[in-house]
């Protein structure tokens, strides 16, 4: 099981905990299910050393619920097999006070005790996220490489209030009657309005550990990015973008709004993406992807022509619902096909300007809502295909990348997404098979549910 992680000074982490904040009561057991979603159980912090020392019993089956909550009994998964527990056990370092419900509340990571990670695809029954995005992670490990990731992720502030017909709407700006309309991309005025929510974000960002750096107005109004810094382990990197939605959703409601990872809240305005830096360390801890100035080295080159082969298969995890199909339209950023570029901002695979020791790769095709666990996952098995079979990615894309060559167009809608996921080849390689066929099963049924119910568009369209 877990055990109990001793600290620097010899006191376990809930030793330390508990010293630091003695008034707590209750602490928030979190897990992470395949739609990005925390869920778990609130149990008494006088059960907290035995979490630690014994894990604890939860359904496996949360892991696999749909958007909605409901178990859709995905390949005999939930009620076929009786829906069996399983043993969740504490993530090392990610106790920590819960300030938006007050000095009384704490909260921890879980993942699903499933045995020893395999060095390969692994575990065919493996069903948590989290464990999944390990398996890639031990590929790595075994060929003396350790991934350098940090996550960006962009978000709206939305009203609490709903436009007459259900709509968000953005929120009214702080200290006034008028309702957000602002759209100046890296706008002080925007960040000054909001500047009360944003230090209470980053302030109890630093109370959870997570590594937040720059933040920054974008293309809408109310649209935020935040920047979580790079970390040496691709599992605490997702850790910490997991943890921040739900961090900036508590947040949002502290100060009376709500936030939304949405990628498409407003047809008219900019979507929200989840974007992934990537470099690469070896056994010496060097960056593989330095060499040649600006180019890089032919590691980068072949990383990139992975990440590139494996997009259109990566698209169903990337674009997890059906709403984030909406974000790839042309001129909005956004790649519309497959292709690489350096400092370029409508490529799907961009490799930035910098020193040289610090290249690195950057992913702009994930939309917000995507899991991280299941798109670093993703991501590194691309990544790792690239290397192995010395990807070609082809010449890079100076300019515009409008993604007309048909040979390079993605997947993009919702079907065509799992229907190349289906018929992978790049990423059954590095992640469990049998994992990859039941979430492309449970993403085609969670689909197949939401259109069956008709909507207010049906009506005015058909009716």
């Amino acid at each position: 099981m877990a055990g109990n992680i001793s600290g620097t000074d010899g006191l376990t982490e809930v030793e330390l905990f508990l010293q630091r904040y003695p008034d707590t009561r209750y602490i928030d057991a979190v897990l992470i299910d395949m739609c990005g979603i925390a869920r778990g159980k609130r149990i008494p912090v006088g059960e907290l050393p035995t979490l630690f020392a014994q894990g604890l019993s939860v359904t496996a089956s949360l892991y696999a619920l749909d958007a909605t909550g409901d178990q859709l009994d995905i390949m005999g998964r939930g009620f076929s097999d009786g829906d069996p527990d399983g043993t969740a056990i504490p993530v090392p370092g990610t106790l920590a006070p819960m300030p938006w419900a007050g000095p009384e509340h704490g909260q921890v990571l879980l993942h699903l005790d499933e045995g020893r990670v395999a060095e390969g695809p692994g575990n065919a029954d493996m069903i948590d996220p989290r464990n999944i995005l390990a398996t890639v992670v031990a590929a790595y490990t075994v060929r003396g490489l350790t991934p350098v990731v940090a996550c960006e992720l962009e978000f709206y502030l939305i009203d609490k209030i709903r436009t007459a017909n259900g709509h968000p709407q953005p929120p009214s700006l702080p200290g006034t009657d008028r309702r957000d309309r602002l759209n100046q991309v890296y706008s002080f005025d925007t960040l000054d309005y909001f500047g009360e929510l944003l230090d209470r974000l980053q302030d109890w960002a630093e109370m959870q550990a997570i590594p937040t750096s720059a933040a920054s107005a974008e293309f809408a109004p109310a649209q935020f990015e935040v920047n979580l810094e790079h970390q040496p382990s691709a599992l605490r990197a997702a850790d910490h973008a997991a943890l921040f939605r739900r961090l900036v959703k508590s947040a949002a409601i502290h100060n009376g709004m709500e936030a939304s990872f949405h990628p498409k809240p407003y047809p008219d305005q900019a979507g929200s993406g989840f974007h992934v830096h990537i470099s690469l360390l070896d056994d010496k801890g060097r960056n593989i992807f330095t060499g040649r100035g600006e180019r890089g080295s032919d590691a980068l080159r072949h990383a990139i022509g992975g990440l590139c082969t494996a997009l259109p298969e990566t698209m169903a995890i990337c674009v997890p619902n059906i709403g984030g199909f909406r974000r790839f339209q042309p001129d909005l950023f956004v790649p519309l096909s497959a292709c690489w570029g350096y400092n370029n901002r409508s490529v799907a695979v961009r490799v930035p300007p910098g020193p040289d020791a610090a290249r690195r790769l950057e992913h702009r095709v994930a939309c917000a809502d995507a899991n991280p666990y299941l798109l670093l996952a993703a991501l590194l098995a691309g990544i790792l295909y690239g290397l192995d079979e010395a990807a070609d990615p082809g010449p890079n894309i100076t300019g515009r990348a409008a993604g007309d060559a048909a040979s390079d167009k993605l997947p993009l809608t919702p079907w065509d997404a799992l229907a190349a996921l289906e018929k992978a080849m790049v990423l059954p390689r590095y992640m469990p098979p049998a994992y990859l066929a039941f979430y492309a099963e449970a993403k085609r049924r969670e689909l197949e549910k939401f259109i069956t119910a008709p909507s207010a568009r049906e009506y005015a369209w058909y009716l």
